[in-house]
């Protein structure tokens, strides 16, 4: 090119971006569980992961590894978990400061998984799959070297573009055909954001303004939002004008949802998603002083055989993307509320697609690689809160959470980026408390034990030196406030007292 100004079909810019905002995210999320990962599944957890390891050592036998992906077969420790999130840490950077990008995503997505594995229930989020389906992804995409220059000597493959577009319509289309697949009533009469945004969660300031729009604009904003669910990712292969009014939607409706939520990372992972759909004419201003994107859009030169087996590998994994796509469908309909056509449609997909494929996803399945998506496909109208009461043998107090609501008085938190994970794990505790009794009950247990590392996930650290003698669980209903109520009260919340969930709970011997 002889201008300084790449053309529209170039993704030099947009590759190099991408694997730089990648590996920020990626750091995000390993720092925000490595603080976390000792009260959660360390030795002194809630879920202690030697515990998962030697039982499934017994059941599994030596195959294990297969059922199981983790590095933790190797040693259950504590220190394994932090070498994990050290090494993990370590990877990020060198993705971010562009060193050796190929070994930084592999090494990425095996430590991730490891670690998710080991995390059990606490690192079962859809935004952890999504960034491992993404880490994996981007290996199709990558330049080769140990650093390689952003002139386009490796141009970007089109195949591995293209991989991460269908991951970004995947992703983005089954947020909203499952809404609709699930039969959720609020969803078809667009009330749900009636009740969303304090149901949520962990709803922060901005949702309490949120749930008080009026509702004229609560339906408004639904529709908008299925044309962005629904219509957008499709665009994504479309003419150039078309894409980028796609991407620019997409990112919008991701800055809208998460300054009415935490969620983690994973509107931050979305966003990122939608830089490859972004071209070098686009972004060449994001990246000052650079005077020449160059070469093209293919994937360039190189090895016949090589090149065969890359893209054999792009368009099996594609044929897996679209599958998990179909498979997710199928298995979230409600036959009983949808049309008939509809179902028989989506009988013909499972009998004649997804079906056929269900031995390979099994098989796969324990990888966590190749997914299906959609949140919120069924809106809880009413929000229960669990509250944790300690007694030292008088009367009982409160344990107040850091992030998760509990007193009525206390702002809602913003923590997003940040992933409270057993705040978020809460939440659908108190949904099922029946279905999470298992480690609610270790829970408890560790706060009788006055374990070091759960006080540091409860913001507790009284416990550790003083723990409670006997401890329960109570089940309370939370609404926000109205306006009128918080401007005389300052509550953002009202709660109503539902029941007691457990008997007093006590160490034996104390």
């Amino acid at each position: 090119m002889s201008s300084g100004w790449p053309a529209p079909n170039t993704y030099v810019l947009s590759r190099w971006l991408f694997l730089r905002a990648l590996g920020v995210v990626t750091l995000v999320a390993v720092l925000s569980l490595w603080w976390q990962i000792d009260g959660l599944v360390g030795s002194e957890g809630i879920l202690p992961v030697g515990q998962l390891m030697a039982a499934a050592g017994e059941q599994l036998g030596p195959w294990g590894v297969l059922k199981l992906p983790t590095l933790c077969w190797l040693s259950a420790a504590d220190w394994m978990l932090h070498a994990q999130c050290a090494v993990a840490a370590a990877l990020s950077l060198m993705l971010l400061f562009n060193m050796a990008p190929l070994l930084s995503l592999a090494g990425l997505w095996l430590v991730y998984l490891s670690l998710s594995v080991a995390g059990q229930t606490f690192l079962g989020f859809q935004w952890d799959t999504l960034l491992l389906e993404t880490l994996f992804c981007s290996l199709f995409w990558a330049p080769p070297g140990w650093r390689p220059k952003l002139a386009a000597q490796h141009a970007p493959s089109r195949l591995g573009r293209w991989l991460l577009w269908l991951l970004l319509l995947k992703l983005m289309f089954l947020s909203g055909v499952t809404k609709l697949l699930s039969g959720d009533p609020t969803w078809r009469d667009l009330s749900a954001l009636d009740f969303h945004y304090q149901t949520q969660p962990i709803p922060n300031p901005l949702s309490w303004y949120a749930h008080h729009l009026p509702g004229w604009w609560q339906r408004f904003s639904l529709i908008c939002m299925y044309v962005i669910e629904l219509v957008l990712p499709f665009l994504i292969f479309g003419p150039r004008t078309v894409r980028l009014v796609a991407a620019g939607g997409l990112i919008l409706l991701q800055v809208l949802i998460e300054l009415t939520g935490n969620y983690g990372f994973f509107n931050l992972l979305t966003i990122v998603l939608c830089i490859p759909v972004l071209d070098d004419h686009v972004l060449m201003w994001c990246i000052p002083g650079v005077d020449r994107a160059g070469g093209s859009s293919g994937s360039g030169k190189g090895n016949r055989l090589l090149t065969f087996a890359r893209r054999a590998s792009v368009a099996g994994v594609m044929t897996l993307s679209l599958l998990s796509l179909l498979e997710e469908m199928v298995t979230t309909q409600r036959r009983d509320r949808l049309p008939g056509p509809v179902v028989a449609t989506l009988d013909g997909i499972d009998r004649y697609l997804v079906a056929p494929a269900g031995p390979v996803f099994r098989a796969i399945q324990p990888f966590r690689t190749i997914n299906g998506y959609g949140l919120f496909r069924v809106i809880t109208t009413e929000r229960f809160e669990i509250v944790i009461e300690v007694s030292d043998g008088g009367a009982w107090r409160e344990l107040e959470f850091p992030f998760k609501p509990g007193d009525i008085e206390r702002m809602p938190a913003l923590v997003a980026p940040y992933h409270p994970r057993l705040d978020w794990q809460m939440w659908f505790a108190a949904l099922n408390p029946g279905r999470n009794e298992y480690w609610l009950r270790s829970l408890m247990q560790r706060i009788l034990e006055g374990s070091p590392a759960v006080a540091g996930l409860l913001g507790q650290p009284g416990i550790v030196d003083s723990p409670p003698r006997s401890v329960r669980l109570m089940s309370y209903r939370y609404e926000f406030s109205r306006p009128e109520e918080r401007e005389r009260s300052g509550a953002w919340w009202t709660r109503t007292f539902v029941q007691q969930l457990t008997r007093p709970v006590t160490l034996q011997g104390r």
